[in-house]
């Protein structure tokens, strides 16, 4: 054969293969269309669902609708959110498409042919079955089957929506919003009361409401602690069904610290009615113990804890920060932490006893316009007296007696019936610290820098030529 010959032939077959290509994807393109849709696919009442299963990513979980409570398959115990299984079938009460792809031959192109998940539901006697597929990422749609025969375009991504832990699912416990409450009781490693009580005569800082046996606490302090209850973050489950051994080995067979709480809340009348609110917090015995040595050591105790919100069946890990914070629960972690709690508006006159000399400073008028006065006819720049006076705070508390001499002494006096003078010492303690006896009782140990800084800005007034 002629090398012209054998050319034509080559040519013909090229040909014939170009021609049947084209054909093929002609025939390809008319057995399966795009069309933009915008119809609903799926029509799925949420209350009609009686079974709902699904293996997304690896991840198989199925839940039974049992009268109106769901219960998760595998372990009736387990407390099933309702409002989240409810978030789950919301997309699927009307689904709709933005495409349809008729005709399908090719599932291979669109994730279809391995799914990246399968949702299950049966709805009246009625079973459905999703496939899902691959993610358009110039759509930011997901390929979906609903069983017949078309492939669809989705705006809701139901993988993401179904990439689900069992965890994502529980019905954890509620914290309430503490804002304030009327009562705190502590029982445990602290055993104490604290009660909500306005216009005490128990104290001469009008913003104390908080007293354990007449004693003030620090308000804000107070508050935070209850915030800090209200923040705990009630997710991460140590049991959701919780047996007697379970509750001996986190320790919540005999609580470490029991806190009930009680407060206002507003009920469905949109009326204040008293709740109450009890958490048992413990820590694992062993870690506790080893911890504790190291302690011994001069270690810090800092041992993740566990909690139980009154009798659930659910016990919650929580991290070592939020148990050091409900652990310091104790009298002196709320009572304040300043020498004077009295506001500097309510003081009329201070008496000033210092290396054997006495001095007093005067003052004109009320509240925030007064004028203060060493001398008469002077006007005092109080500012500096002011923060160094407010700014005397605890270091620790003690109850020790004082055995060194005074450093210095005030007595202020206030606008105030039931408190109309307070007056403080402050002895030399070590060479660091100085201790505060307020009202002829010991109270705490501050920082001599701050007795230092008190001391001098006197002497700044007193010695002013």
């Amino acid at each position: 054969m002629s090398k012209s010959k054998r050319l034509y032939i080559l040519i013909g077959v090229l040909l014939a293969v170009t021609v049947v290509t084209v054909l093929a994807g002609k025939h390809k393109t008319h057995k399966e269309e795009i069309k933009a849709s915008g119809q609903t696919i799926l029509e799925i009442p949420s209350d009609s669902v009686t079974s709902l299963s699904w293996d997304c990513q690896g991840k198989t979980l199925a839940f039974q609708n049992t009268n109106g409570s769901w219960l998760y398959t595998d372990d009736g115990n387990f407390p099933v959110n309702p409002e989240k299984i409810a978030a789950l079938l919301e997309p699927l009460r009307q689904l709709a498409a933005a495409f349809v792809i008729e005709n399908v031959e090719d599932y291979g192109q669109y994730g279809l042919d391995r799914p990246a998940g399968t949702i299950r539901i049966t709805a009246a006697d009625t079973a459905y079955e999703i496939q899902l597929g691959a993610f358009s990422k110039m759509d930011s749609q997901r390929y979906i089957s609903i069983g017949d025969g078309c492939v669809y375009l989705v705006k809701e991504d139901l993988l993401k929506k179904y990439s689900l832990e069992l965890k994502d699912l529980i019905q954890n416990d509620d914290l309430p919003l503490l804002t304030e409450a009327t009562e705190l009781r502590f029982s445990g490693a602290e055993t104490y009361s604290v009660v909500r009580e306005e216009n005490s005569a128990n104290t001469y800082c009008a913003d104390d409401i908080y007293f354990s046996d007449g004693r003030p606490l620090d308000t804000k302090a107070v508050k935070k602690y209850l915030g800090a209850i209200s923040a705990l973050n009630l997710t991460d489950y140590a049991s959701y069904h919780v047996s007697e051994d379970e509750l001996k080995a986190f320790g919540l067979h005999e609580p470490e610290l029991t806190i009930t709480v009680i407060y206002n809340a507003e009920n469905e009348k949109k009326e204040a009615e008293e709740q109450q609110l009890v958490l048992h917090i413990s820590r694992n015995p062993e870690e506790l113990a080893a911890a504790q040595k190291k302690a011994d050591e001069g270690a810090e105790i800092k041992v993740p804890g566990y909690v139980r919100v009154g009798n659930s069946q659910i016990v919650y890990r929580i991290g070592e920060d939020a148990v050091s914070t409900l652990m310091a629960s104790s009298y002196d972690n709320l009572r304040h932490k300043e020498v004077l709690t009295a506001a500097f508006e309510d003081i009329s006159r201070i008496e000033v006893s210092l290396d054997g000399n006495s001095y007093q400073l005067f003052t004109e008028g009320q509240g925030g316009k007064r004028a203060w006065h060493y001398r008469e006819g002077d006007d005092l720049d109080i500012a500096r007296l002011q923060r160094a006076l407010t700014g005397l705070r605890a270091e620790s508390f003690t109850a020790e007696a004082p055995e060194q001499k005074e450093e210095l002494g005030l007595t202020v006096h206030l606008d105030n019936e039931n408190h109309p003078e307070v007056s403080i010492q402050l002895y030399r303690y070590d060479g660091e610290r100085c201790l505060a006896v307020v009202d002829s009782k010991s109270v705490s140990l501050v920082p001599r820098s701050s007795v230092i800084s008190l001391i001098e800005s006197i002497y700044a007034i007193v010695l002013s030529p």
